[in-house]
């Protein structure tokens, strides 16, 4: 039976970053802005590959209108997630109502290699 150090695992202390997984809230009835913010906003996100490991919007059902996003992003802090976030097309021309940053604790040891 595998045993793990689940406290070594939530303080990250096996790696020099962190996981976070953040979900946007989108301004409602703003899908005009976001089809105008799209292309730039998606260029923007191929260029953060280092960091943003995980990026795409959230929708109620394959067909409905995205209401915001779910990011994962591989940092040393909190202030670097905030730093990303700032930079964001979609953040800088108003598309976001808000955010909620969590810290990602992997369950197990194996590197996230996606």
């Amino acid at each position: 039976m595998v045993t793990h150090d689940f406290a070594a695992l939530t303080t990250n202390t096996h790696e020099d970053w962190t996981l976070f997984a953040v979900r946007f809230h989108d301004q409602p009835g703003a899908g005009g802005l976001r089809r105008a913010l799209l292309q730039a906003h998606l260029q923007w996100v191929a260029a953060q590959g280092e960091i943003l490991r995980v990026a795409g919007s959230l929708r109620e059902s394959p067909e409905a209108a995205p209401v915001g996003a779910l990011w994962v992003v591989r940092a040393p802090d909190r202030t670097a997630v905030e730093a990303l976030i700032a930079t964001d097309p979609f953040t800088t021309g108003g598309l976001r109502a808000g955010w909620d940053i969590f810290h990602w604790s992997k369950a197990l040891p194996q590197p996230v290699s996606f």
